[in-house]
């Protein structure tokens, strides 16, 4: 009995098949070491706040013991926040590459690139006020937390226009094209 080979148009199938999945590999690489640094974040925050609070602990009462607790109360917010982007980044590849996850909440469900640029940008403008936030506490005298707080201020307000703008290209279709939204003309 012998075998017959496959035709040249299904072995050029089957080595493009091969060709787009290694680009899905490189993503699942990427997907998996923003996890990994989102989970040494997390963990990092945890071992963090541990040792500021057990070191604190026989320090309450003290008058730069609250300050102390409350500029790393910050700083941990921060670094939890930066590991939040990570992992949004992280389950927005997975989705828009490999494949929706179907056990992540509503608000985070990834449909589209700028979906994914909409929620990082947020957790980016919350992370540059708490940083912000951090860096007041410690603020000792002098003008600098004024150029510090302007460079922020003009940072978060260009990527609140880019987020109106973007907000503004999906949900008006361009001309020409209807939209899942459009009313029919009369």
């Amino acid at each position: 009995m012998s075998r017959s080979r496959p035709t040249s148009g299904r072995s050029a199938a089957l080595a493009l098949g091969r060709l787009f999945g290694f680009p899905r590999l490189i993503v699942g690489l990427g997907v998996l070491s923003a996890f990994a640094f989102s989970l040494a974040l997390f963990i990092a925050a945890i071992v963090q706040a541990y040792h500021t609070i057990g070191g604190a602990l026989g320090r309450l009462g003290q008058a730069d013991t609250t300050k102390a607790l409350l500029i790393a109360a910050s700083e941990q917010a921060d670094t939890l926040l930066v590991g939040v982007a990570l992992l949004i980044i992280s389950l927005g590849l997975q989705a828009l590459f490999v494949g929706q996850l179907h056990n992540v909440p509503a608000w985070l469900h990834i449909r589209t690139f700028d979906d994914l640029k909409q929620k990082l940008l947020g957790v980016v403008v919350t992370a540059l006020a708490v940083n912000f936030f951090a860096v007041a506490l410690e603020w000792r005298a002098g003008p600098d937390i004024l150029t510090y707080g302007a460079a922020i201020a003009a940072v978060i307000l260009a990527v609140g226009a880019y987020s109106v703008i973007l907000g503004r290209q999906n949900h008006f279709p361009a001309p020409g094209e209807e939209g899942p939204d459009a009313q029919p003309h009369p």
